[in-house]
């Protein structure tokens, strides 16, 4: 209970460091004096702020979804190459219909994703289910072919410059009316923890699921579709966000165990105060220019990941 309640008072530090962080002086005694200092708070800092507790949020949920419905702790959507089909959709949006409205976007990023990631499913299917390590690796593989793609494409269309920056996550152009789409991520948060007792039955396998009476295929397709869609929706409003959806539920599973519904709620709280820290060192590493929060996140979800992987099991899993 102290390590909850501890957790919460640092979202709400941070939440406050965020606000107050930037190129342009804004403190609270200006918000009541400086008409400029009000407008960026306003239009800047709580919209940025807000998108990246949203974006921790819904990763780290779509993250824990992906474990649990493919039974394997070493994938998440930045593996399996969702982020990059969506990243693709919206390449292929921009060059055939570039006056296409945000919410369009979304839409042929999202079904882009979807075909995206049934087609790793597709592949995984053919794995040998005793090898866990080898569907990471295939799924990074996948990623990589799908990125090339993107990058060709994007190369001959001169749009080179706009794919790299939906690939790399930044909260930099964040501002009021190119946020608000996040919210969207925020709803499917809470499909998910509505279902989060499905997501842990579907999580045993499928001939338990149907032994308890649960449509195992419905709740998978459900999963995926919501993973599709926040993988969609932050590509197309701040780029991919990668490592957040891996290290974040096992840290969290590991110590708090495999129920769905008892850990979703940590696991979205521990997503924001991770990529809400990693935005903020993002700001004052190299001030008063910005570092990519992406590029901060790759570097210590590698280290975490790589601990993951060679680091000691937990107790419980030796029982």
């Amino acid at each position: 209970m102290l390590g909850r309640i501890m957790m919460v008072g640092i979202l709400c530090l941070l939440f406050i460091v965020s606000l107050f962080i930037g190129v342009s002086h804004v403190s609270l005694t200006s918000l009541f004096s400086d008409a400029n200092a009000l407008t960026v708070f306003l239009d800047s800092r709580i919209p940025r702020t807000l998108a990246v507790i949203l974006t921790g949020m819904s990763v780290a949920n779509a993250g824990l979804i992906m474990q649990i419905l493919m039974r394997n702790r070493f994938v998440d959507p930045s593996m399996t190459g969702t982020t990059e089909s969506a990243a693709l959709g919206l390449l292929l949006v921009t060059i055939f219909i570039p006056s296409a409205s945000l919410g369009i976007k979304m839409l042929v990023a999202a079904i882009v994703a979807i075909i995206g990631l049934s087609g790793f499913m597709m592949i995984v299917r053919r794995l040998p289910p005793t090898a866990l390590l080898l569907i990471p690796l295939t799924g990074i593989l996948y990623g990589g072919v799908i990125s090339a793609i993107s990058l060709f494409i994007a190369y001959e269309t001169d749009m080179l410059q706009s794919m790299v920056a939906w690939i790399i996550g930044d909260f930099s152009s964040v501002l009021t009316g190119r946020y608000e789409l996040l919210w969207g991520t925020g709803i499917l948060c809470v499909v998910s923890f509505f279902y989060s007792n499905q997501f842990t039955i579907a999580g045993l396998g499928k001939e338990m699921s149907l032994n308890l009476g649960l449509n195992h295929q419905q709740i998978t397709r459900m999963g995926l579709v919501i993973v599709a869609l926040i993988s969609a929706i932050v590509v197309v409003t701040v780029g991919g966000i990668p490592f957040i959806g891996l290290v974040v539920p096992n840290i969290v599973s590991r110590l708090m165990g495999d129920n769905v519904k008892e850990t979703l709620p940590w696991i979205m709280l521990s997503g924001a105060v991770l990529v809400l820290f990693c935005d903020i060192l993002s700001r004052v590493i190299n001030y008063p220019y910005e570092i990519p929060v992406g590029t901060i996140i790759g570097i210590l979800g590698t280290i975490v990941f790589l601990y993951l992987l060679y680091g000691r099991a937990p107790r419980y899993a030796k029982k």
